[in-house]
């Protein structure tokens, strides 16, 4: 009798301490909240004010994975997400049943041929095959899922050699062969931590043929490490080539430019999601950091609006063919499209001068970051969609198109939408948050944080060692060679032979009452606004 007395005791207890502590907890949760004068609603209702805190926290998790549907969230939908995830686990991009695309909305559309191309009359070069590592399922259900890795040899769907533009062609010492028509746009570490941006670099060296940009946080061992293509871009902050006391650094810049791996530069005017200097929080400026960037370690950094170095068109093209002479490989300016008269007179003083970038890249105003304020990042910029077209024809107006190559960017992140893109324009497609999906991302929206719970934007140690490097940097290669092979599968469609050869022939506008509108002829289209 003693020995259940004691149990009995022992569980009366245990049932005393469930009821008693939650109980305590409530009453001082109660009598602090109503003596406190910041939230009406906690001093007149504190148990169910507390609860309105609770779910309003964790309510953009709730919209996420259980009550948005699966083209409603923002900035991407579940079904963008997953398409890109799953690109980079399981190179696929099968679907089953039909698409979730609301077909009642306006958008544009490929203008598929009776006759498409059959595979092997594709101008592709297979040749050569990549080895890489994708996952298969082996079970999957409600409460188990299993599935293991499995190597094996893929096609890299690159251009023919003599299908592959050239950046600088006829302006530099050393011009860039590009491959393909997709990379990796710009996303400087800092913003990204050094897993991250490793898994980047191996990633797309291993899928060939392709570009990473730097971002404006300046050219680290990082980005360097996988042997990848390098776009160096280069901000008003001037990180990587400036000197202690913020100037451009004539030296570094040679010093950069003198490097195989560097392929161009590119003088970032603006970007969509902030139409002025970066900004990068104290928190993630570690000391290798501030070292690559040449700044105090720890401290906040925000660069400048623009440029200091020049202020006009006249005098930021001649510090581009400055730079040209120095470095002898091309250089680009990224701009956003807002005030259509200063492009215009930039594409003016480019016919009337004969100085031009060796290319442009447009980024839409629904383009992402790292840190922005939201006036900026919803306001400020014009769509791609929009701005991409602008610019190809008001180039083509001024007789300089042929001068130059068009970087497009702004969540083209699926195959069509590459496609979309680079029949409006396009000679390239910059991706950036698709690539951060590949290596982890889950759109947890605290980038600006250095608390990124995947280790993708933080530069801190412990949340990083979630991010293992050559799990994820194989997931960037398919992620790569997925959107490749698919941008060929349009190509087909459409009845041409490689995607280089997509034009506004090949794309149809849908508008909200079902019409169709057949993009004009890119002639016609520039005559008629001249």
């Amino acid at each position: 009798m003693d020995g259940i007395s004691i149990v009995l005791g022992i569980l009366l207890t245990l049932i005393g301490l469930v009821i008693l502590v939650p109980a305590v907890m409530i009453l001082y949760l109660m009598f602090k909240d109503e003596k406190q004068e910041e939230h009406a609603v906690l001093r007149n209702f504190p148990i169910l004010g507390k609860m309105r805190y609770i779910l309003e926290k964790i309510g953009p998790e709730m919209r996420q994975y259980l009550f948005s549907n699966d083209n409603e969230g923002k900035p991407f939908s579940r079904n963008e997400y997953q398409q890109t995830v799953l690109s980079g686990k399981y190179k696929s991009r099968m679907l089953g049943f039909g698409s979730e695309r609301d077909f009642e909305k306006e958008g544009y559309y490929i203008r598929n041929t009776l006759f498409p191309v059959q595979r092997d009359e594709l101008r592709v070069d297979n040749s050569q095959k990549i080895t890489s590592m994708m996952y298969k399922i082996d079970k999957d259900n409600l409460f188990r899922r299993k599935e293991h890795r499995e190597e094996k040899e893929v096609s890299p769907f690159l251009l023919r050699e003599e299908d592959s533009p050239v950046i600088g062609k006829d302006t530099c010492r050393h011009p860039f062969k590009v491959r393909s028509l997709v990379g990796q746009s710009a996303m400087s570490y800092g913003s990204l931590g050094e897993k991250a941006i490793t898994a980047l670099s191996t990633g797309l060296a291993l899928a060939k043929g392709t570009w990473m940009n730097t971002g404006e946080g300046g050219l680290s061992k990082h980005h360097l490490k996988g042997g990848v293509d390098i776009i160096c871009q280069i901000g008003p902050g001037l990180f990587g080539v400036r000197t202690k006391d913020g100037e451009f650094s004539w030296e570094e810049f040679k010093k950069k430019s003198d490097l195989d791996e560097v392929k161009a530069f590119e003088l970032k005017l603006a970007q969509g999601a902030k139409t002025r200097g970066g900004h990068v929080d104290g928190a993630k400026v570690t000391p290798e950091i501030a070292n690559i960037r040449n700044v105090e370690p720890y401290k906040s950094i925000d660069s400048p609006n623009r440029f200091k170095e020049f202020g006009n068109n006249e005098e930021m093209l001649d510090f581009i063919e400055k730079m040209r002479e120095i470095g002898g490989k091309p250089v680009g300016i990224k701009i956003v499209i807002g005030n259509t008269d200063d492009f215009e007179k930039l594409a003016s003083y480019m016919a009337s001068s004969g100085k031009h970038p060796d290319f442009i890249t447009v980024d839409g105003g629904e383009g992402g970051t790292g840190a922005s304020y939201q006036e900026l990042a919803a306001s400020t910029g014009v769509p791609i969609k929009s701005a991409l077209p602008y610019v190809h024809d008001t180039l083509l107006k001024f007789g300089v198109r042929d001068k130059l190559k068009i970087f497009a960017s702004g969540k083209l992140l699926t195959p069509d939408k590459i496609a979309f893109a680079l029949a409006l324009g396009a000679d390239f497609v910059n991706i950036a948050r698709g690539l951060m999906f590949s290596v982890g991302c889950i759109q947890a929206q605290v980038c600006h944080t250095n608390n990124c719970p995947v280790g993708v934007a933080t530069t801190d140690d412990k949340l990083q060692k979630a991010l293992i490097v050559e799990e994820k940097a194989f997931r960037v290669c398919n992620y790569m060679l997925s959107l490749r092979e698919g941008l060929y599968n349009l190509a087909a469609a459409a009845g041409v032979d490689t995607p280089v050869k997509l034009n506004r022939e090949h794309i149809v506008f849908r508008d909200k009452d079902g019409r169709l509108h057949p993009m004009k002829p890119v002639e016609d289209h520039v005559l008629q606004k001249a």
